[in-house]
Order: C-alpha cells, then sequence, then structure tokens
C-alpha cells in the first residue's frame, strides 16, 4: 500500500493567516500541520508516500520536508495541483505513483489521537474495494455524512439538511487501483471541483465499500479558524505525542 496526502488548495477558510503561507504549513500546537498526516502515514506502516501540492508555497514543502527520511519513509515524492479542482482530481494525479497498488489517502489537515494501524490491516485483508473511517460529530451538518444500516454503508450525503446520522466521513480514506477508472468518470460538482463523496458512492454502489469508527479524538484543523483553534487547544492538552497520528 501507498500513501497520498493532498495539501493543496487556497486556505482561503483561514485567511489572513494564509495570506503567505499554504495553510498546512501552519503550527498546530508544536509542529507544523502537515508533520501529523506524516505521522500518520508513518505509524501506520506505510513507507512510500506522495504529497500533492498547489498554489505558491509548493517548494516550501521540499525545503521543510526534504526526501522524508525523517518520518521513516522509503521515498517521500511531490506532485502538484494546478488550481482548485477537488480532492478527486487532486487524486488522479496519483495514478502513475500508485502503479496498481491499493492507497491510503489523508487530507493534509486531518489529526487523529491514535494511529489508523489496524484499519490499515483490515484494508489488506479486505482484498479490494475501499474503506473509510467515521467519526461522531456534533454539527453534522458540517460534514459528508455516512447514512447507515446497522454498520453498513448505504449512502454519503454532502453537508445535509436533515443528517440520517451523526457519522462523519473524516479526510481518511482507502482505495483499492480500481479508484482511478472512478475518477475519470466523474462529472464535475455544482462547485466545478470532482468529489470525493462521488468516488465513495460509486463503491457502494459497487458494494465494495466498508468504515470504520475512529478512536479518541480527530479534528479538521482546516475547515475553518474556529476548528485551527481546537485542533491546536486539543493537541496541547492531550500531549502531541499520544500515538497522535
Amino acid at each position: 500500500m501507498k500513501g497520498v496526502i493532498l495539501a493543496g488548495g487556497t486556505g482561503s477558510r483561514l485567511f489572513p493567516l494564509t495570506k503567505v503561507t499554504n495553510k498546512h504549513l501552519l503550527p498546530v500546537y508544536d509542529k507544523p500541520m502537515i508533520y501529523y498526516p506524516l505521522e500518520c502515514m508513518a505509524k501506520a506502516g506505510i513507507e512510500e508516500v506522495l504529497l500533492v501540492t498547489g498554489g505558491n508555497n509548493s517548494g516550501d514543502f521540499i525545503r521543510l520536508l526534504g526526501n522524508g527520511h525523517e518520518f521513516g519513509f522509503k521515498n517521500l515524492n511531490y506532485t502538484y495541483q494546478d488550481g482548485a479542482g477537488g480532492i478527486a482530481q487532486a487524486l488522479g494525479l496519483a495514478e502513475r505513483f500508485a502503479d496498481g497498488d491499493s492507497i491510503c489517502l489523508i487530507l493534509g489537515d486531518n489529526i487523529l489521537e491514535y494511529s489508523i494501524r489496524e484499519s490499515v490491516k483490515r484494508f489488506r485483508h479486505q482484498g479490494q474495494g475501499a474503506k473509510i473511517l467515521l467519526s461522531k460529530v456534533e454539527n453534522p451538518k458540517a460534514y459528508g455524512v455516512a447514512e447507515m444500516d446497522g454498520e453498513r454503508v448505504v449512502r454519503i450525503v454532502e453537508k445535509p439538511k436533515e443528517p440520517k446520522s451523526n457519522m462523519a466521513v473524516i479526510g481518511i480514506y482507502f482505495y483499492d487501483s480500481k479508484v482511478f477508472e472512478i475518477v475519470k468518470t466523474l462529472k464535475p460538482s455544482a462547485r466545478n471541483e470532482l468529489e470525493i463523496t462521488d468516488v465513495n458512492n460509486a463503491y457502494i454502489d459497487r458494494g465494495e465499500m466498508t468504515a470504520d469508527p475512529v478512536n479518541g479524538f480527530w479534528a479538521d484543523a482546516g475547515e475553518n479558524i474556529d476548528f485551527y483553534l481546537k485542533a491546536c487547544n486539543a493537541i496541547a492538552q492531550n500531549g502531541a505525542n499520544k500515538e497522535t497520528a
């Protein structure tokens, strides 16, 4: 399995903090935000990672991270996303890097308290299809929400007006190599982006989607300034090295 981390975007929801830098380079307590998904990959045993960047600060990632040996990777690779075409479009840039392998995709502003190693093991045992991670949230209207039938996900609805569950789809996904063919079939959404929710629903329609609940604290540190502050405070209180992913 190979890892893909998305760290592009304009960071408009954290402006003016992002006026002079990419949001994933902002500090979350005592480390740059991008360190957390990188450590998540490393602790899960993933040794080859592709970092997708964009905007005017892509070179800063190379200066900060280098070849990734600090994190224990065999290789840390980089690619560039032009514009803001959506998560699924950025994922599509990883096809050559994946080279037929399954992938773990993490959005660069996601922070977990505990390791995803067990989910990695379960997905490898699953053998095909996709897996998403879910977390209970207080305001599901702000997220992509998983509609459930027992432990089975039957649909994902993006920012529903009337959520049918409080289980949010967090920004960590597992896909087999078929994901790139799915991405090629997508049509742009109303905001002119290729949506990762459409990728996930395609796997659900095929009956090839599983889901795991996350343990402990999860934060989307880049959603807005309040989420960013909450993530910083949580890491400061819980300890930055408590199996933090």
